[in-house]
C-alpha cells in the first residue's frame, strides 16, 4: 500500500487493525474481515484471526458470515421494489395480505400481563413495519411477560422451526407492546415485512430476494443458508464465556436445502464483497454497475429520518441511541454528526443498520465511502436480554468496532 491510497494514510489504515488484533489475541473474538471502499475502488481488505478455531481455518476475504440484522435493509429494498410497481403504498394496512394481523390487541402495560389488553386503535401499515413502529416486539428487546410469551410462541429469534405461515399466525396471536405508529420498538417487524412482501409478489421470500436482488447484483454468496459446497467458508459463531475465559460455539441448525423459515429480519448469510454491492447500490441512489433496483426518490425515502422528536427521545436497547441520528425505512441515518454518539463517526447523511453478531457497515455519501466490518460474536438473544446487557465485564469485542471506526476516519486525509 502506498503512502496515500484513495485519500487514506496507509500507516493510519495499518494502525486501525490494532484494536482488532488485540481482541483476537485476548480471545474475545475469533477473527474479523474488514473492507474499505471509496471513490469507486476497494482501498483495503483485512482478514484477521480465524473463522474456525477448532479446525485452524483462517479468515479469508470470501468467508461467509451470518449478518443478522444487516438483513433488514435488504428485505426493505425487496418490499420497496414492489411498492414502486404500485402493489401497495406505505400508508396501506398490511391486512389484505396478512389477515392474521386484523383486530390486534395492545398491552395496557408494556411490562404487564399479556392478558391485560385493549383494541388497537388502527391497523399496522407497511410504513409501520419499515420503521419498527408497528407495536411488535422481540423477546430480547422486551421485558416482562411479553418477552417470555414471544420466546414460547416463536422459538429461536433467528432459526424458528416453523414455516412462515405458522410463524405469522403465532406472532399475530400475541398482543402488541405499543399501538401502531406510537414509537420505535425494535421487533420482528422486518420478518413480517418480508413474508408480507412475498405474499404480495406471489412467491416466497427467498425467491423474491434471489430474483429481485441477489441475482441482478451478482450477490452469489448471499442466501438464507449455507449450502454444503460452501460450508468450509462459513465462519463459526462464538460467544465469550467470561468465567471460563473461552469462546464457546453457538450452534445453528445445518441445512442442506433452504430452511422452511427464511427470516427477513436477520436470516441472511453473506460476504464482505457481496454486501458491498448492496451498499454501493444504496449509496448510488438505487443503481450499481448498470443495474437499477430502486428509483432515486425511493432511496431518499429510505435515507431520510421518519421518527418524530418525541419518538427519538425514547431510549433504544437502553441507550439514548437517537442523539444525532434518526431512522428512515430500514436504515438509521446520521443527521447531526456532532451529536451522534452510538454508531461511530460518519458524515451527515451516512446510513447503516448493524447485526447482533457484531456485523456492521456504513455508507457515507459525503466521503463517497463504504465501511464493512464482519465478526461472529453472539450476544444473548433470549427474553429480556437487553435488560442484562450491562452485566458483561469484558467489553473488548464491543469496543473494537468504534476503535476501528475512529481509526479509519482518522486515516482519511481528504
Amino acid at each position: 500500500m502506498d503512502g496515500a491510497m484513495g485519500g487514506f494514510d496507509a500507516a493510519g489504515l495499518e494502525a486501525a487493525q490494532a484494536p482488532l488484533k488485540a481482541v483476537i489475541a485476548s480471545g474475545d473474538i475469533s477473527g474479523a474481515v474488514t473492507l474499505i471502499w471509496r471513490d469507486g475502488e476497494i482501498i483495503d481488505v483485512a482478514c484477521l484471526g480465524q473463522r474456525d478455531i477448532a479446525r485452524g481455518l483462517p479468515m479469508t476475504r470470501d468467508t461467509l458470515f451470518r449478518i443478522a440484522s444487516m438483513t433488514k435493509p435488504v428485505t426493505t429494498v425487496a418490499a420497496l421494489m414492489l411498492m414502486e410497481e404500485g402493489r401497495f403504498k406505505l400508508e396501506d394496512p398490511i391486512t389484505p395480505w396478512a389477515p392474521e394481523f386484523a383486530d390486534m390487541r395492545v398491552l395496557k402495560d408494556p411490562a404487564g400481563p399479556v392478558e391485560d389488553t385493549y383494541a388497537a386503535p388502527r391497523e399496522i401499515t407497511f410504513e409501520d413495519l419499515m420503521t419498527h413502529r408497528a407495536g411488535l416486539a422481540y423477546a430480547f428487546s422486551s421485558v416482562g411477560p411479553i418477552a417470555h410469551a414471544h420466546q414460547k410462541a416463536l422459538g429461536d429469534v433467528l432459526a424458528s422451526p416453523q414455516d412462515s405461515d405458522a410463524w405469522m399466525t403465532a406472532l399475530a396471536g400475541l398482543p402488541l407492546t405499543y399501538p401502531p405508529g406510537e414509537r420505535f420498538h425494535y421487533s420482528h417487524a422486518t420478518d413480517v415485512l418480508g413474508f408480507v412482501a412475498a405474499r404480495v409478489a406471489g412467491t416466497d421470500i427467498r425467491t423474491l430476494m434471489k430474483t429481485r436482488i441477489f441475482d441482478p447484483l451478482g450477490m452469489s454468496d448471499t442466501d438464507f443458508f449455507t449450502p454444503p459446497a460452501k460450508r468450509d467458508r462459513q465462519a463459526v459463531v462464538y460467544r465469550l464465556d467470561e468465567k471460563a475465559d473461552r469462546l464457546d460455539v453457538v450452534g445453528f441448525p445445518v441445512h442442506d436445502v433452504p430452511p422452511a423459515f427464511c427470516g427477513g429480519g436477520g436470516g441472511l448469510v453473506s460476504t464482505a464483497d457481496d454486501y458491498l454491492k448492496f451498499a454501493r447500490m444504496l449509496l448510488n441512489d438505487g443503481e450499481v454497475d448498470g443495474v437499477r433496483l430502486l428509483n432515486p426518490e425511493t432511496v431518499r425515502l429510505m435515507r431520510t429520518n421518519r421518527l418524530t422528536p418525541e419518538q427519538r427521545a425514547h431510549t433504544f436497547m437502553g441507550m439514548p441511541f437517537w442523539l444525532g441520528q434518526g431512522f428512515g425505512l430500514g436504515l438509521s441515518v446520521i443527521d447531526n454528526p456532532a451529536a451522534n454518539a452510538w454508531m461511530g463517526p460518519g458524515s451527515e447523511g451516512a446510513f447503516t443498520w448493524p447485526g447482533a453478531f457484531g456485523t456492521w457497515w456504513q455508507a457515507d455519501p459525503v466521503n463517497n465511502m463504504i465501511l464493512i466490518y464482519l465478526i461472529q460474536n453472539a450476544m444473548p438473544l433470549g427474553p429480556e436480554a437487553v435488560a442484562n446487557m450491562g452485566q458483561s465485564e469484558r467489553l473488548g469485542a464491543r469496543l473494537a468496532l468504534p476503535q476501528w471506526q475512529f481509526a479509519v476516519h482518522a486515516a482519511l486525509k481528504r
